[in-house]
């Protein structure tokens, strides 16, 4: 790492930043990871896209499906493809601590900048921010690389501003993707911007987030890489406009994509957003391939429908 656990918070305001996509893995028709798709698409993102870091393994990733070891080896591809361009963050999520703990060890390991680990599932309901306090502070004291938390509803509940507060105390903990409604990560940013970065995956709220609430990370989901082409980086461009004070001419920019946004929210079939994001990126001319059972696949009719709404959303192909 270039960093210990001293300066894991230092060294992340400093360089964790920008736009960071949360990757999805492509699979072939039998199953098996497509890894040259992968590295192809790390690539385009990197070269074409100018995407600033990378989610790997995540709930895009379909890290659910997935093997410890094949978790392992996402983690080595993006690594290698990043290859000091780029940086990494690798979800080690899971129910089992055990397993949090030896996909954290390999992210350290393999190269990568850090981890995100996100609120488990808990079966008991009293006592929760005591629990969780726990939680985070058993991984923290595992592994020296730094951590971002991540709280969404998938959980069954939210994680706290008070107790996300009280978790950026922690040495390692430098970042939360906080999934939640805008009030509560604007309470969050107030109380505790001086020691943990704050973001959320709502591209529509980035740049608001940037302006308002003095935001410098994107973390993150698919848009990067859905709505922009290497001819056609309208986020990239606003987020720099926004990161050099030009305000109005980011706002000219972010609503400019309203259409792209539209297309995708209108025709996204309920149950398989995974399924559709990798047939916008076949579209698009980048690998998406298969889902893994028991994710659903597109139908022709809703291939078909997707098909015209992307041919004019007007994304410069």
């Amino acid at each position: 790492m270039k960093y210990d656990r001293k300066t894991a918070k230092s060294y992340a305001f400093a360089h964790m930043r920008g736009i960071w996509a949360a990757a999805l893995m492509p699979f072939r028709e039998d199953g098996a990871m497509d890894e040259a798709g992968f590295r192809a698409n790390m690539e385009h993102w990197i070269t074409d896209l100018g995407i600033d870091g990378f989610f790997i393994a995540g709930k895009q990733g379909e890290f659910f499906s997935m093997s410890a070891e094949e978790r392992k080896r996402c983690f080595d591809l993006a690594v290698q493809a990043a290859d000091g361009r780029a940086q990494t963050i690798m979800s080690c999520s899971d129910q089992n601590m055990d397993v949090v703990i030896d996909l954290a060890r390999h992210a350290q390991s393999c190269g990568a900048d850090y981890i995100v680990v996100h609120a488990p599932i808990l079966h008991f309901h009293k006592a929760q921010d005591e629990t969780l306090m726990r939680y985070y502070q058993t991984i923290a004291e595992k592994v020296d690389i730094g951590i971002a938390l991540w709280s969404h509803p998938d959980s069954g509940y939210l994680m706290t501003p008070r107790l996300c507060n009280r978790l950026a105390d922690l040495e390692t903990v430098v970042a939360i993707k906080y999934s939640v409604p805008r009030p509560m990560y604007r309470e969050l940013t107030q109380m505790a911007a001086d020691r943990i970065l704050v973001s959320t995956a709502s591209e529509e709220e980035w740049l608001d987030n940037i302006e308002e609430l003095g935001w410098q990370l994107y973390l993150c989901s698919s848009p990067p890489y859905l709505i922009q082409t290497a001819k056609d980086r309208r986020m990239r461009d606003y987020t720099d406009a926004a990161f050099a004070g030009d305000f109005a001419r980011a706002r000219e920019i972010r609503d400019s994509l309203e259409r792209v946004r539209e297309a995708l929210r209108e025709t996204r079939p309920a149950e398989k957003p995974h399924a559709h994001q990798k047939y916008w990126q076949d579209l698009l001319g980048q690998t998406g391939g298969h889902v893994r059972a028991p994710l659903l696949e597109l139908t022709e009719r809703e291939k078909t429908r997707t098909r015209a709404a992307f041919d004019e959303c007007g994304l410069l192909l």
